[in-house]
């Protein structure tokens, strides 16, 4: 990662993205977004404040903090590492959290220097807005956070009032869902909604891609791609294993989560975990599946989220199955088969695994997913910041 060089000029009109996920862990909507903001605007990603344990608990996270606080990413894209005291977003600590990253926020703007566009925060438990002269507050209502808060072992209740205090003082809020559109408007703000992307370029050249040398399975395959965690429902990929079809699971694994029936799952000969991989090996595993599974459970932090991997799958020109979600009923499109149980989930694999992968599908597919890719999604983010 290169120091910050700065020219006349070079980062006027800035663009600060406050994120939930570090932007050298799993490639997540923040590190989408900011790559395909930083090609329209110069863009300062800032990672989630981070303390020394941190560091212990996540090793990829501890380069972030070894290196230069405030870097060069690449062209256009600078990033930010807070690093603060231990346990950032417990009840006592959040409020110096938050005044640190405030902290880190002026002076890194400061030293890019030029005026700064927007921030866009992502996190609704540090309040940041005001710290560096931004002239558009933007709350990206990614999630049911609440709703989840369990699942991010967080305070239900600080999260519900951080939010909402940052979300009135918000120019703009932009929800990722329809469910979280109506929750902010029910609470009497005025959402738009901008639904998560794909990243349609990385998924070209799915069928040219390596195979990977860690699956041995033969086809057709069914396969999940994403966090194996309290959101799935295991009983869907149980019985996806009990028709005796190839099972693929790629991604990290909550250690929590189910971990006797996990173990029972993965132990049978059509199943293959892989473990967690990095975004750029992904099409190889994309490559071996046939149909993309979307198995998540009904709670309210999943109906307020939308699965990245849905468009992903279809921008790899897979089939998908998924359950019954808002953001997937919002798609609208014949080319994603609702399931509801676990027997129907099956038989919607079955049939999807013995329909043609023809190059007419393909293109369709492929031009469903363009139609939602990041960049759409960039564009629409900055039009919306520019009518504020």
């Amino acid at each position: 990662m290169a120091p910050i060089l700065t020219s006349p000029g070079q980062w006027d009109g800035l663009v600060v993205l406050c994120a939930t996920d570090e932007y050298g862990g799993m490639q997540m909507a923040d590190w989408h977004l900011a790559r395909h903001l930083s090609r329209l605007a110069p863009l300062l990603f800032v990672d989630p404040p981070m303390s020394r344990l941190t560091g212990l608990r996540q090793p990829g996270a501890a380069a972030a903090m070894a290196g230069p606080r405030l870097r060069l990413q690449e062209p256009g894209l600078a990033r930010l590492t807070p690093v603060v005291q231990p346990f950032p977003s417990r009840r006592g600590a959040a409020g110096l959290t938050s005044v640190l990253t405030r902290r880190y926020l002026r002076l890194a703007t400061a030293k890019l220097g030029g005026r700064v566009r927007a921030v866009i925060c992502g996190m609704p438990l540090y309040p940041v807005f005001g710290s560096c002269g931004e002239q558009v507050r933007v709350y990206w209502a990614k999630d049911d956070f609440v709703g989840g808060a369990g699942l991010f072992g967080l305070n239900a209740g600080l999260l519900d009032s951080r939010e909402r205090r940052i979300a009135a003082s918000a120019d703009l809020v932009v929800a990722t869902n329809p469910v979280i559109a109506d929750t902010w408007r029910g609470r009497g703000l005025d959402p738009i909604l901008i639904p998560y992307g794909a990243d349609v370029d990385a998924y070209q050249s799915v069928d040219c891609a390596p195979l990977p040398a860690d699956v041995r399975l033969p086809g057709p395959v069914a396969g999940f791609v994403g966090h194996i965690n309290d959101r799935t429902d295991l009983s869907l990929l149980e019985a996806v294993a009990d028709r005796g079809r190839s099972l693929l699971l790629v991604g990290p694994k909550d250690p929590a989560f189910e971990p006797e029936r996990f173990a029972a799952l993965t132990d049978r000969p059509h199943v293959s975990w892989v473990g967690p991989k990095p975004f750029g090996a992904l099409p190889g595993y994309l490559r071996v599946i046939d149909v993309g599974l979307v198995p998540y459970r009904d709670t309210p932090f999943n109906r307020g989220s939308f699965p990245l991997k849905t468009l992903e799958y279809l921008a790899a020109g897979r089939a998908v199955v998924g359950t019954d979600l808002p953001a997937t009923r919002w798609l609208a499109t014949d080319l994603v088969s609702i399931a509801h149980g676990a027997a129907a989930f099956a038989d919607e694999v079955d049939r999807l695994a013995g329909v043609p992968r023809t190059p007419a599908l393909l293109d369709r597919r492929r031009q469903f997913a363009g139609e939602h890719s990041w960049a759409h999604r960039a564009a629409d983010m900055l039009t919306a910041i520019a009518a504020c």
